[in-house]
C-alpha cells in the first residue's frame, strides 16, 4: 500500500535517495525544519551535504537550522519536459534560492505566475511530504 500511496503522490517522479550524507536533512524536512551542515571549524554553511568542508576540508560540522528566508538569486521557466512525469507541470519554475544564510538552494517556487518571479523576490520554505521518507523543501513568497 506504501509503494501506491507513493506512487499517486509523486506521480512516478524520481526521489531524492537517502544517504549517509543527506538524511538528516530529508529527516529535519520531515519535520518542518530546514537544516544544513556548518563547519565547526570555519563556520561555513555548506550545501549539498558532504564529509568534507569545501572551504578548509574540516571533516568536523554540525546540522544547524536555517531560517528557510531569502530571496530569488535567479530562475528559469520550464516549457519542455526534462524527463516524461514532468510533462503535465508545463510550464514550471526552477528557482535559485540565495537564503539569508547565504547558501544557494535550488527548488521550485508555488502559487507564483511565471510573470511574477523576479529577482530579489522574497520566499521562504514550506516543505512538502511526497513519501513516508522524503519531505522536499519547496518556496512560497514571503509577506514583505
Amino acid at each position: 500500500m506504501a509503494d501506491l500511496r507513493q506512487q499517486v503522490i509523486t506521480r512516478g517522479r524520481p526521489l531524492p535517495q537517502l544517504t549517509l550524507d543527506n538524511h538528516e536533512f530529508y529527516e529535519a524536512a520531515r519535520q518542518g525544519e530546514l537544516r544544513f551542515q556548518r563547519c565547526a571549524d570555519c563556520r561555513a554553511w555548506r550545501h549539498y551535504p558532504r564529509p568534507s568542508c569545501p572551504q578548509c576540508l574540516s571533516r568536523r560540522f554540525a546540522w544547524e537550522r536555517a531560517t528557510g528566508r531569502g530571496r530569488i538569486y535567479t530562475w528559469t521557466i520550464v516549457h519542455g519536459p526534462t524527463l516524461p512525469a514532468f510533462e503535465g507541470d508545463i510550464p514550471y519554475n526552477v528557482v535559485d534560492v540565495l537564503l539569508d544564510e547565504g547558501i544557494h538552494f535550488q527548488s521550485q517556487l508555488l502559487d507564483c505566475p511565471p510573470e511574477d518571479i523576479r529577482a530579489d523576490l522574497r520566499v521562504e520554505a514550506t516543505f512538502v511530504p511526497v513519501s513516508d521518507d522524503v519531505t522536499l523543501v519547496k518556496f512560497r513568497r514571503a509577506a514583505e
